[in-house]
């Protein structure tokens, strides 16, 4: 009977979707196996996060309000999650492989001494927790048993889809974050935005990307308009960052980041590893490539051998028409 325990990342008093994806699978787990989901959360403010992890599947809900929790720092969020998992000795630990993610989560698994798996893409219990996570820069995966009491993992972001929402709230609890006798050896001065409105990539459902195929870095602005149409992320391959054409934030794959969208459409990719690695966990690839012999059909799930620049009009247009 596994208790599961899920890290609820915020982020200006919001909480990130990863948490309620995986606060849903992990209830599936526990109603096949027992056991019971506690979602933690640390912050300033409680919310209405009760109501949103309980309808989404959580037993419990875990808080610990502090001041000095309104923020994320390394030190105090590893002490906090650890004073809770040394309190209530959950089976298992998730958290989104997020950049706040990334960095907990190993942190957290040092301080408990237990096993820690990060950017993996399912969970199954049978007798055992058994994590999928892709190796190889995604070109295979790997099955890790579990052997630790307590273990860490590390969830990709879109892998798991999040079925329909109940009514249940999870019942409300607080824990002692232990922080108080902590002094954190570096705190954050200020947190620096991207431009306002944009998707997050690693949170998208869809996402569409531009490759060297487009050409030249105005060219860009009909990636932006095909992801409008269909409130989409956009994405870039390392080509056009390097180039200068597309900032850095935009760029997908193993120096950007690593997304699992429902539909990913690559626009003049050609599919280098290193851009695989960075997306080849998508549910449905589409690639667009004048060149019928580009790496990214072999990835691809439908392919468009034709010149980026008749396709990608033509098919905003088509969508566009469907309101």
């Amino acid at each position: 009977m596994p208790n599961i325990a899920v890290f609820i990342e915020q982020r200006d008093g919001e909480a990130k979707k990863v948490a309620w994806q995986m606060i849903n699978h992990a209830r599936k787990i526990t109603d096949a196996s027992g056991g019971e989901v506690w979602g933690v959360f640390l912050g300033k403010d409680a919310g209405n996060n009760a109501a949103d992890a309980g309808s989404w599947g959580a037993h419990k809900l875990f808080t610990a309000i502090d001041e000095n929790l309104a923020g994320y720092n390394s030190e105090l969020y590893t002490t906090a999650v650890a004073s809770f998992c040394s309190a209530n000795n959950p089976d298992l630990v998730l958290m989104g492989a997020t950049a706040m993610g990334k960095d907990l989560a190993p942190r957290l698994a040092a301080r408990m001494d237990c096993a820690c798996v990060s950017d993996s893409i399912d969970v199954n219990f049978d007798n055992g927790f058994t994590i999928r996570r892709p190796v190889f820069a995604g070109k295979c995966y790997t099955d890790v048993n579990i052997k630790s009491n307590t273990a860490v993992v590390g969830i990709r972001p879109n892998s798991f889809n999040l079925d329909q929402p109940g009514s249940d709230s999870a019942t409300a609890e607080t824990f002692d974050p232990g922080i108080g006798g902590v002094t954190p050896k570096a705190t954050v001065a200020e947190v620096k935005a991207t431009s306002g409105g944009a998707i997050e990539l690693t949170e998208a459902d869809v996402i569409v990307s531009g490759g060297r195929g487009i050409k030249e870095a105005d060219n860009y602005k009909m990636i932006e308009e095909l992801a409008g149409v269909l409130n989409a992320g956009t994405g870039a391959s390392r080509a056009i960052v390097d180039a200068g054409w597309v900032d850095h934030s935009h760029q997908v794959g193993q120096t950007g980041k690593t997304v699992s969208p429902n539909l990913y459409i690559a626009c003049g990719i050609s599919g280098a590893i290193q851009h695989l690695a960075g997306m080849s966990s998508s549910k449905c690839i589409v690639a667009i490539n004048k060149d019928s012999n580009a790496p990214i059909f072999k990835a691809a799930t439908y392919g468009i051998v034709a010149d980026l620049f008749d396709v990608v009009p033509a098919l905003k247009e088509a969508i566009q028409s469907l309101d």
